[in-house]
């Protein structure tokens, strides 16, 4: 894409900058020719063109034309959109009715200083002003057209040929327009010969003297125009938030060192048994009173729990002392069955029994 020129070059140096150095080059309606650092669609810029009025048909002409293309079938009634056709893509130009009836005997040059294009960073646009580094002019490819209005007036509009940028400013735009690097390319390009192969011209300029830098946004409004429009700015480059840097360096952290927290905390990442993540999932659904109530009893539990032990521990001590005595007054008993040994009572040593009172008499 090309919407955006600078064309302050004199009426004089326009033929010479397209090679046509010998020809008879004619002037057409170049008292509308009007330079500019910021030409764009509408305006009145010069374009050199075959001649066929000229004496034996090498003549050659420079012609004030708008530029953005108007179809001669466009309706006499019709306003003209200059912004509608201001490119023609070179990969489709012997599709579009528009630019192919052109093909044979239209064709024309456009010389220029330099061209604008704006590198999109999300909501931003910033221009860059495109040039050789010599400072040459150069030369674009180009189809022009004639239009007649409802008055009688016969306007002549022009469009720049574009094709697929070159890999050295991709990044900045996808489109670029064809430039005619020697007089060899505008030879081709301006012959109207049917052996002329002029879709081998229709390429990328790839060369290292097309260079570039950034210039001011204000440049941006068509109205704004002036040698500011070509000077160099610098650009700041911004940095990120504190929020972005933040984030960042939490991310670094978290990847370099897991088990670090945010609190210089070591992370327990060893896995739960069930009943601990029962446990913890059961926490996490009681309400904070039932949580302290059953904590509490809890406790209550465990205390009892724990001097019930106590207890015991200390009744089975004892009888185990008391066990370990000599039993002096035991009397053998006859073996009992299991069913009647369930009955019986345990007899302490020292209490007397009915038996070994009956025996003492």
């Amino acid at each position: 894409m090309c919407g955006r020129v600078r064309c302050t070059l004199r009426a004089d140096d326009i033929p010479r900058a397209c090679h046509r150095n010998t020809a008879t080059v004619r002037s057409v309606n170049m008292d509308r020719y009007r330079p500019s650092f910021n030409a764009s669609p509408g305006s009145n810029l010069a374009v050199v063109r075959r001649d066929d009025a000229a004496s034996g048909g090498d003549g050659y002409a420079i012609h004030c034309m708008k530029w953005g293309l108007i179809p001669s079938f466009t309706k006499k009634s019709e306003k003209p959109d200059f912004y509608k056709m201001f490119n023609a893509r070179s990969e489709s130009l012997s599709e579009k009715a528009s630019f192919r009836r052109l093909i044979p005997k239209s064709r024309c040059l456009v010389a220029v200083e330099g061209f604008y294009e704006w590198k999109k960073d999300g909501s931003k646009k910033q221009p860059y002003y495109i040039h050789f580094k010599d400072g040459r002019p150069l030369v674009f490819a180009a189809l022009y057209d004639s239009w007649q209005n409802s008055e009688g007036e016969i306007l002549y509009t022009f469009t720049i040929v574009t094709t697929a940028a070159s890999s050295a400013i991709q990044w900045l735009h996808d489109r670029m327009p064809v430039i005619l690097g020697d007089k060899e390319a505008t030879d081709i390009w301006l012959s109207v010969s049917s052996n002329s192969k002029f879709d081998t011209v229709l390429k990328p300029y790839g060369h290292s003297d097309l260079v570039w830098y950034p210039v001011t946004p204000a440049m941006g409004k068509p109205s704004f125009d002036g040698p500011e429009c070509i000077k160099e700015i610098h650009l700041k480059m911004e940095e990120k938030g504190t929020i972005s840097k933040f984030f960042s360096r939490k991310e670094f952290k978290e990847e370099s060192n897991p088990e670090e927290s945010t609190h210089g905390k070591s992370l327990n990442l060893e896995p739960k048994s069930v009943k601990e993540e029962y446990e913890s999932e059961e926490m996490l659904k009681t309400p904070c009173s039932a949580r302290t109530v059953d904590h509490d009893l809890k406790s209550k539990l465990e205390t009892f729990s724990h001097e019930g032990e106590t207890k015991c521990k200390t009744k089975r001590d004892r009888e185990e002392v008391v066990d370990s005595k000599p039993k002096t007054d035991e009397i053998v008993k006859p073996r009992a069955s299991p069913a009647k040994k369930a009955n019986l009572k345990s007899v302490d040593d020292k209490q007397p029994t009915l038996l070994s009172y009956f025996g003492k008499k």
